[in-house]
């Protein structure tokens, strides 16, 4: 929903009533994922994607009776439904979408905390009961900071959160159904080292939609390395003096490019203890058995040491810096959509 931020503001600062229609359940080739969103106006104006044009005007046509009676609606189109054919969803699969007005009429407060989790790029799972009576929303917010607090819905939110997967569930105590929308940050790539590669490395992530984090305690490196595109932060500093501070989740990929035990090895003991998503270490299978080695000596085990993924990167027989970043980036989109 974020990418749609400044059309909901928009929609809002003109006192235009809308409608959110979110995918909540696909099948088969489904055009659109689960927790894709469009918002429809009252005069009918469209911002973001369900079907990726197959059922957008039936969509709207539904929207509009949504605004009317302000009662939500689950819409099922699939490829032996007429009205899909009609509106062209012939890929071969089939989608739930769920229409209602937008949170920010039927809860301001409740806008207003996930708004401020949006423009700070701050995670979060908005929960939706799938009534078609009434609107019934809770906001689950990582670290248990949460608004209308239910346990067991928390701890599903929670854990839909660290999957990364929008999804229904079904509660036991009262058999309602909800839709755990999950919404999160932007994927963070902290890399370990300022160099050739590193500059690559960055611009490829900039490219893929990742922020980026270089820490380097040699200044050297740090600072007379030209970055063309920018990382968003540069640490001169050693990685125990930023690590412990950064938000490491499984949001989270990390590289190591020094060459230096005495660098990422100190990187190391703080991510093999994190939530990080992907620890991808620079060397060669003879580097890597020494780096083992000394992580058994200071009480890593065999669990541990399989999270590092060495030598960095997909096989591509990379030889130049830019070949190695593109390595490393396939082997980081790899992990990241293995989770979708």
């Amino acid at each position: 929903m974020s990418e749609l931020l400044k059309n909901i503001e928009s929609f809002i600062s003109k006192e235009q009533r809308f409608a959110v229609a979110t995918v909540i359940k696909t099948w088969g080739s489904a055009p659109r994922p689960v927790g894709s969103v469009m918002l429809i106006a009252e005069d009918g104006s469209m911002s973001g994607s369900v079907s990726g044009g197959c059922v957008e005007g039936a969509v709207v046509k539904h929207a509009m009776i949504v605004l009317e009676n302000n009662k939500p609606q689950i819409l099922d189109f699939g490829v032996t439904d007429d009205e899909a054919w009609l509106v062209g969803l012939s890929c071969g699969g089939s989608i739930s979408i769920f229409i209602e007005p937008f949170l920010s009429f039927t809860d301001a407060e409740m806008w207003k905390i996930l708004r401020g989790c949006l423009e700070k790029d701050e995670g979060c799972v908005l929960m939706t009961k799938l009534n078609q009576a009434v609107n019934e929303h809770i906001l689950v917010l990582p670290h248990d900071i949460i608004l209308n607090k239910k346990d067991s819905l928390e701890t599903n939110a929670l854990r839909a959160y660290n999957e990364r997967k929008s999804q229904i569930i079904e509660t036991l105590d009262d058999n309602s159904t909800w839709f755990l929308n999950v919404m999160p940050p932007k994927n963070r790539l902290i890399i370990i080292g300022a160099a050739h590669i590193t500059v690559d490395l960055v611009h490829l992530a900039h490219y893929f939609g990742f922020d980026t984090t270089v820490i380097d305690p040699r200044g050297i490196f740090a600072t007379k390395t030209d970055f063309p595109t920018p990382p968003k932060n540069l640490f001169i500093d050693w990685p125990a003096d930023i690590l412990p501070d950064l938000n490491i989740d499984n949001y989270t990929y990390s590289v190591l490019l020094t060459h230096d035990p005495k660098i990422d090895d100190q990187a190391l003991h703080i991510l093999l203890k994190s939530g990080v998503a992907y620890i991808g270490c620079l060397g060669s299978k003879k580097t890597h058995e020494k780096r083992v080695k000394r992580l058994i000596d200071v009480g890593f085990d065999e669990k541990d040491i399989a999270k590092i993924h060495a030598p960095i990167g997909m096989d591509i027989h990379a030889k130049t810096a830019r070949e190695i970043a593109l390595s490393i980036m396939g082997e980081l989109i790899k992990i990241k959509n293995a989770f979708l």
